[in-house]
């Protein structure tokens, strides 16, 4: 598939003014939707503006590629811009964005369009080509000057097929982005430019969304000096064990190039040995604190424990609302046998929260070899097993226990790494093997059954003093959890209260959970309400914006807020917080409960008091709403518009 098949006409705005990034993607999503490749604007939209929290897309040399991949597209396309002047796209190298491409991919189908998006990018890295798109005067010129450097790029790689040297590559490299789409082949583009230029032979694979290309061989990584990882997630390195290996992001591979492929060839690039702790620093010189080392540990194990949770905590709830009570109160859940079924595989999805925490926590410390490690402690925390107690039987480690068994394991099997690493090479392949699992998940599990008594009883300290609140205590409680939901909305404050949540349904403290999720359905209800009832407070496209937030708020997806609050975080954040803790003080006052941890208004039926949890809502959404038009002022005439 060739660009201009994904790129029509009356999606490309060669004369466009934008004031602002925001501007700049609501203008470039108005010309994708003229395009006819969206279901639904605003939900393409809100794809692009999560994306962009991740990172700016703004890649920097007056270029932005702002891209989703979701639901909302049909088809996939491109829209583009030329922007008058520039704009502030909060691009990696400080500069305003001249020209913005923006990508629109599927969520399922095919994936043919990408090789049409791997050709962007590479073209886009072309400067003198890139400055003869920003003064196209037409869209048809526009189009055709890319079906020219197309062509142009194709015979390169004709001719480039047919000059692999002989005696193997000097420099190797890896590119590889979230998505896959953008900055993976303009970092290979770059990297491949850049040898060229020095005279030093490489090979870029990419690792983009239709999966590896370009792939690396045993023979070319035997004869290699180096191998370059521009990633900005996991690359499985195994295979470079012995080789020396340079790990840096990818924004680097686009902008620092040539810098990376002399230091490839100076010869003072580290032998990788398969530690797993390289994936965590920078070899080019940038290294992350230990607290967010372990933050993007903990978050490893939380969001591959969350599916297990919700999945198990909705089939529980489910097994409850279809069960008759009356049949026998003490084994309510299971009276019939649709509730019986509903209830046992939604239990098998809920016991597998605390070994699949401990696990993908441990893999993220340790790589592959920690997550054998890391389950097994995760299922010896979950048991409670205890060879200190004297009257035998089991603790309470719970969730505590499993978390500190995640790192224990991840660390453990880092230790062994280090302690194996002198063996002979001939004996390597007994590492994994037999060293890592068999000494690794005895010592794990020997550390972690030593540790569950003090587990047990910090986790039997906080569940009863949870238990015993009651009053003002449990309202404060409700009030902390639920303003802590609107702090960040997402981020690492809204995360813990969502952690601190789920981890209590373990313990059968059902209220917390919902306290929580009330807290996070307020952001997008505050300003859903806001734009339809103080409609001078907001422009036509806030407004326009603000109606999705019904069915975000509804669904406890608080993001929806987030366009607002970063625009005006001085009256959208505190209103936000009042209006959470609002609802999670009323929440906890009134005795609902929750015991499954997402779907917002829907698992509405399963929620203890379900009609006074929906005044708290309510409430919390009022009490926002009211605040947030008392702090906005109404605009002056003009504004609106």
């Amino acid at each position: 598939m060739r660009i201009s098949e994904l790129l029509s006409l009356n999606a490309i705005d060669v004369n466009a003014s934008p004031s602002s990034k925001a501007e700049a993607i609501d203008c470039m999503t108005r010309l994708m939707e003229k395009s006819g490749n969206l279901n639904d604007r605003e939900a393409y939209r809100q794809g692009v503006l999560a994306r962009e929290e991740e990172g700016t897309t703004g890649i920097g040399e007056g270029i932005a590629i702002p891209h989703a991949k979701c639901a909302a597209v049909k088809r996939a396309g491109l829209a583009a811009a030329v922007i008058k002047g520039g704009v502030d796209y909060e691009s990696l190298d400080g500069e305003p964005a001249e020209l913005i491409f923006m990508i629109a991919a599927p969520e399922t189908g095919a994936n043919v369009h990408l090789e049409a998006l791997a050709k962007l990018s590479t073209i886009l890295m072309d400067t003198e080509f890139k400055d003869a798109l920003v003064k196209a005067e037409t869209p048809e010129q526009f189009v055709r000057m890319i079906d020219e450097k197309e062509d142009e790029l194709d015979g390169k790689k004709a001719k480039k097929a047919l000059e692999q040297p002989g005696n193997g590559y000097r420099v190797l490299a890896i590119t590889a982005c979230p998505t896959g789409i953008a900055h993976t082949f303009m970092a290979a583009e770059s990297l491949e430019m850049k040898g060229k230029q020095m005279n030093i032979s490489i090979k870029v694979e990419t690792q983009g969304a239709d999966g590896a290309k370009n792939v690396l061989t045993p023979e070319d990584i035997a004869h290699a000096e180096c191998i370059i990882i521009a990633a900005d997630k996991n690359v499985d390195l195994a295979r470079f064990d012995g080789k020396p290996v340079l790990i840096t992001k990818v924004a680097d591979g686009i902008h620092k190039a040539e810098e990376l492929i002399s230091h490839a060839v100076s010869g003072s690039v580290p032998i990788y040995r398969h530690t797993g702790a390289a994936q965590a620093e920078s070899e080019a010189g940038e290294s992350e604190s230990m607290g967010r080392q372990i933050y993007k540990n903990l978050m490893n194990g939380v969001s591959h424990m969350l599916p297990f949770v919700i999945g198990g905590g909705i089939l529980i709830a489910l097994a409850f609302l279809f069960d008759d009570y009356s049949i026998d109160p003490a084994n309510f859940g299971k009276n019939t046998p649709l509730a019986a079924y509903l209830k046992t595989i939604g239990e098998f999805s809920f016991g597998m929260m605390l070994p699949v925490l401990s696990g993908y926590i441990a893999m993220s410390i340790a790589d592959r070899p920690g997550l054998a490690v890391g389950f097994v402690a995760g299922l010896v925390a979950k048991s409670g097993s205890t060879f200190l107690n004297p009257a035998g039987g089991e603790v309470n480690a719970g969730f505590l226990g499993a978390l500190f068994a995640g790192f224990a394991a991840g660390y453990l099997v880092l230790l062994l790494k280090k302690l194996t690493s002198k063996l002979p090479q001939s004996l390597n392949s007994v590492r994994p093997m037999i060293i890592y699992p068999v000494i690794g998940i005895l010592s794990g599990s020997v550390v972690t059954t030593l540790i569950n008594p003090l587990m047990g009883m910090i986790n039997d300290a906080l569940t009863n003093a949870l238990n015993s609140m009651n009053g003002t205590s449990k309202v404060l409680l409700g009030i902390v959890v639920a303003g802590m939901q609107s702090v960040d909305m997402g981020g690492p404050v809204n995360k813990t209260s969502y952690v601190f949540g789920t981890s209590q349904l373990a313990e059968g403290n059902f209220e917390i959970m919902a306290a929580v999720m009330a807290g996070g359905m307020i952001p997008p209800l505050v300003i859903a309400l806001c734009t339809t009832f103080f409609k001078n407070r907001f422009t036509q496209k806030e407004r326009e914006s603000g109606l999705v937030n019904y069915l975000l708020g509804l669904s406890f997806i608080s993001e929806g807020a987030i366009p607002f609050a970063a625009n005006d975080p001085i009256r959208v954040l505190p209103s936000c917080i009042i209006g959470s803790a609002t609802a999670g003080g009323l929440s906890m006052l009134f005795g609902c409960t929750l015991r499954a941890p997402h779907g917002g208004i829907f698992v509405l039926p399963t929620i203890g008091n379900p009609l006074l949890y929906a005044l708290a809502i309510l409430a919390g959404s009022v009490v926002g709403c009211l605040i947030l038009a008392f702090l906005k002022k109404p605009l002056k005439e003009g504004d609106s518009i």
